[in-house]
């Protein structure tokens, strides 16, 4: 701009059409996502607004059958993507997108919400809410999620959001008491057992946690998020097997969850298993070849192949 001496006023003439074009958030970037609820079932017809914070501009789009959305020829940056669907609860996050390189799809899952009208004004505190607890106002956040509650008694689900501000605080007690607050409407609720599990093992009550662990039976967990939640646990424990086994299950229903795969080998890395943690980096590789952390699976490759 400086170099070429354009008059300054010209110059924000034309920046300024540029931002207010309706396709400012076009570019040459691709990313994508799934969305799914709660128990890992894909969701077709949710509607996505997608928004490019440097464009100033964006477009909707819906999942389809497989709970699969994408965004094709956009510009980089930080985008706000809403998602919604009747009978669930709206959900609101930001993603940042690299223009010029592979993106890692996002995985979103929405919460069903029986008996209860997700009005537009319910929809706003919520995103109040949200942007609280993205900040670290976690104080203001469970009070906005209180008062959701307060006005919407059958939002008891919203009651996670409040764990989660506790949680985040190392509040674990309160945290816990939010959380039971969930099990009281539903007794079967694996996540909120697997939250339950996590407060007690992050104030060093293992044994306490491997309870609430145990209590989700392992054959009825179809979401896969958990099952890799519930192996990650055991392999800060450094108990492999326990890992390995609920890695593998995860992987069974979602074979392309990334991070799975990749705990995956890492596991079978630590138990000297060098021929599947071997194959376990080979298939990460299929799905992601270019980003830095599979510089690290190339790193294990050479090293593994060497022995």
């Amino acid at each position: 701009m400086a170099r070429k001496k354009m008059a300054f006023s010209v110059w924000l003439v034309l920046f300024l059409a540029i931002v207010a074009s309706p396709q400012g958030y076009k570019g040459k970037g691709r990313f994508s996502g799934v969305v799914s609820d709660e128990g890992g079932k894909a969701l077709e017809g949710v509607k996505i607004r997608l928004f490019c914070v440097r464009g100033q501009s964006g477009f909707e789009t819906v999942t389809d059958k497989e709970g699969v959305w994408r965004a094709n020829y956009v510009r980089g940056g930080t985008w706000n993507l809403d998602f919604e669907k009747p009978g669930y609860m709206p959900k609101k996050l930001s993603a940042e997108v690299n223009e010029y390189d592979k993106n890692k799809p996002i995985e979103v899952r929405l919460q069903k919400i029986e008996g209860l009208a997700v009005t537009e004004e319910l929809k706003a505190e919520l995103a109040k809410g949200n942007a609280l607890f993205d900040g670290g106002k976690y104080d203001e956040a469970i009070l906005a999620y209180q008062n959701i509650i307060a006005a919407n008694p059958d939002a008891y689900i919203i009651y996670k959001n409040i764990g989660n501000c506790y949680f985040q605080m190392q509040k674990y007690a309160e945290a816990e008491e939010a959380y039971q607050k969930i099990l009281e409407k539903d007794p079967q609720n694996a996540e909120v057992m697997l939250l339950i599990g996590n407060c007690n093992a992050n104030r060093g009550e293992n044994e306490k946690a491997m309870a609430w662990y145990n209590k989700i039976e392992f054959e009825k967990i179809t979401d896969p998020m958990v099952l890799y939640n519930i192996g990650s646990t055991f392999y800060s424990q450094s108990k492999l097997d326990q890992a390995l086994k609920y890695y593998r299950r995860a992987l069974e229903l979602q074979p392309d969850f990334l991070d799975a795969v990749y705990q995956l080998g890492l596991v079978n890395l630590a138990m000297n298993s060098s021929a599947e943690a071997i194959a376990a980096f080979e298939n990460y590789l299929k799905y992601d070849a270019d980003s830095e952390r599979a510089g690290q699976v190339k790193n294990f490759l050479e090293f593994l192949k060497k022995k």
